[in-house]
């Protein structure tokens, strides 16, 4: 095993400043669709219970799901809100305790675009028809940079107006207002998995012909604008993260063009510049149901780190750091990405619902805390008890 792995002080348990922002260490919970609200988007117990088990498993930043800034930019009927001031004392409750249990809050704000007006996952994940329509979740029209679905079958996007970009921007602006209100430290923008801003970036779905259009610059606006409009009511000492698709991973149809590395180094740079501070480094998912079946078109099974090439290449290319995401199994591995410069910060994603403790297990995989004080004192006490007898 590499001697770096190793290491009695990993870096993934180490500290990390970003503004006035200190991570305590570098594993982030990814944010997770749980599709668990009623059509108001309130958080509930269950949000609660499903979020702060982490903080209780050593995760030094919890993200929420995606919420959504817009009702008509809801995936399914049962995401989270954030587009009224009713959403924010359930989340603020939420973070209350993340913070009295020593972990950041993470809030990932939102707007499915072309993907809205779907079944949950168990159901199909395809668009809302009758049998929805029948038990009180009719469809309604999604929109996106243009009037494409994102599969055939799938109900047909609406065009937005330039009118209508301008209120949405300001309806990202809003969504991270209340996001400071609700007590969330850290704030990322999903740009990724072909959901409305992914829609205006890639060439497979942007066919506009004015500012929001064309050549990279016009699909890059409103993504930059978003970041402007966001940065400008988050406040200047919390971090602001941008998930993006770093590749769309398809292939065009006619030997067409598609959003590449180069264009998502391009982006970051100029994210960077408007205030951005990471790149959660994804890809995929611009013309299928989800990123992951993006994947499984090209090979039976996913391979371990997939996406950490694309972190690494915006950390390196675009001077500014990146998170890494995708297939991340465990401790060492995860402390190899970083002692290779691939990112600055891990997100777990499945690995954490299959295993609450999973960052206290990388913990001890390292040698990073061989005498249980990282878990919680009443946990803690009894396991390295048990450690000092002995188990025959």
């Amino acid at each position: 095993m590499n001697a770096r792995v190793e290491s009695k002080t990993p870096t993934l348990f180490s500290e990390y400043r970003l503004r006035d922002v200190m991570f305590r260490n570098r594993l982030v919970v990814s944010p997770m669709q749980m599709y668990m609200t009623g059509p108001d988007g309130i958080a509930t117990d269950w949000h609660f219970q499903h979020l702060v088990k982490w903080s209780l498993g050593g995760f030094g930043t919890v993200s929420t799901e995606a919420l959504m800034i817009d009702p008509v930019g809801r995936n399914t009927y049962g995401d989270c809100g954030i587009w009224g001031d009713e959403h924010v004392a359930p989340l603020r409750r939420i973070t209350d305790f993340l913070h009295e249990r020593g972990s950041l809050a993470l809030a990932q704000i939102h707007h499915a675009g072309p993907k809205a007006s779907r079944q949950r996952p168990w159901e199909g994940l395809g668009p809302l028809g009758e049998a929805e329509a029948a038990r009180g979740e009719a469809p309604w029209q999604p929109v996106s940079a243009s009037a494409t679905a994102t599969l055939q079958g799938w109900q047909q996007p609406r065009a937005l107006t330039a009118a209508e970009i301008d209120v949405i921007i300001e309806k990202y602006a809003a969504a991270a207002e209340r996001a400071d209100r609700a007590g969330f430290d850290v704030l990322e923008v999903h740009a990724a998995h072909g959901y409305l801003i992914h829609s205006f970036l890639s060439p497979l779905t942007n066919f506009r012909q004015d500012d929001y259009g064309g050549g990279m610059r016009g699909r890059m606006r409103i993504a930059l604008k978003i970041a402007e409009a966001v940065r400008t009511r988050w406040p200047a000492g919390k971090p602001l993260f941008f998930r993006l698709s770093a590749v769309d991973a398809t292939e065009p149809p006619n030997g067409g063009s598609m959003w590449t590395l180069e264009d998502s180094c391009v982006l970051a740079r100029e994210l960077k510049d408007r205030g951005v501070d990471v790149i959660d480094c994804s890809s995929g998912g611009i013309r299928s149901a989800n990123s992951v079946m993006d994947v499984a078109k090209n090979r039976s099974k996913l391979r371990r780190g997939f996406q950490v090439p694309y972190a690494r290449a915006i950390r390196s290319k675009a001077d500014i750091p990146t998170m890494a995401v995708g297939v991340i199994l465990d401790g060492p591995q995860a402390e190899e990405i970083l002692q290779d410069g691939s990112a600055d910060l891990i997100a777990i994603g499945r690995e954490a619902l299959t295993d609450p403790h999973w960052a206290l297990h990388a913990a001890q995989a390292l040698s990073a805390d061989p005498e249980w004080h990282l878990w919680p004192r009443s946990y803690g006490y009894w396991l390295s008890y048990r450690d000092r007898i002995g188990i025959e």
